[in-house]
């Protein structure tokens, strides 16, 4: 039987400048998100959590706010892109291009715009890319520059934490007959 690892994201060999990653992930915002967000930030804008002052607004309604739809699309981004980065060098050129409002379902997608070796950490590189967000219409809400310090994969620190299991899993007794519902009763 063989262990068979997850996805561990890309390191810095991984990257190629034109490749596009889609983020396979979509968010849908609820309107629970929006206001806990507003509240946790200190966001004291009403146009975000306050009915009346949505519907007067130009929008007719709530807007959710920017550093939510900011920290949704570049968290939709981590898997593919710096999931093994080790430290953020900077975020330019952001842009928000179209209102999000909840129930909007948040997609994102990632150009990779540039990779250098690092000279002073050989066991890393430096990766940008462009980021987007599109709504379920495919209409773009956001768009950012990124660059991150991401790890080769032979880098120390970029070495699995995954504990060793004192039992590991085993096929032995398992069958689909012990996982029927009458058998959980």
């Amino acid at each position: 039987m063989a262990v068979v690892a997850g996805w561990q994201g890309r390191f810095f060999e991984d990257f190629t400048v034109g490749d596009v990653y889609q983020h396979p992930l979509g968010r849908t915002i609820t309107e629970t998100d929006n206001t806990w967000f507003t509240l946790l930030t200190m966001n004291t804008n009403q146009a975000h959590f306050n009915a009346q002052v949505g519907a007067d607004s130009e929008f007719g309604r709530m807007i959710v706010a920017s550093p939510l739809t900011i920290s949704i699309v570049l968290g939709q981004s981590v898997s593919d892109t710096s999931q093994n980065a080790f430290a953020n060098l900077g975020i330019d050129e952001l842009r928000l291009t179209n209102p999000v409002f909840a129930g909007d379902t948040l997609w994102s997608e990632s150009l990779v715009l540039e990779t250098r070796g690092s000279t002073s950490r050989p066991d890393a590189g430096i990766v940008r890319v462009r980021s987007r967000g599109l709504n379920q219409d495919g209409v773009e809400v956001l768009t950012f520059k990124r660059a991150f310090y991401v790890h080769r994969r032979d880098a120390p620190r970029a070495a699995s934490h995954f504990p060793q299991a004192a039992v590991p899993l085993s096929l032995e007794n398992e069958s689909l007959e012990n996982e029927s519902p009458e058998n959980q009763r």
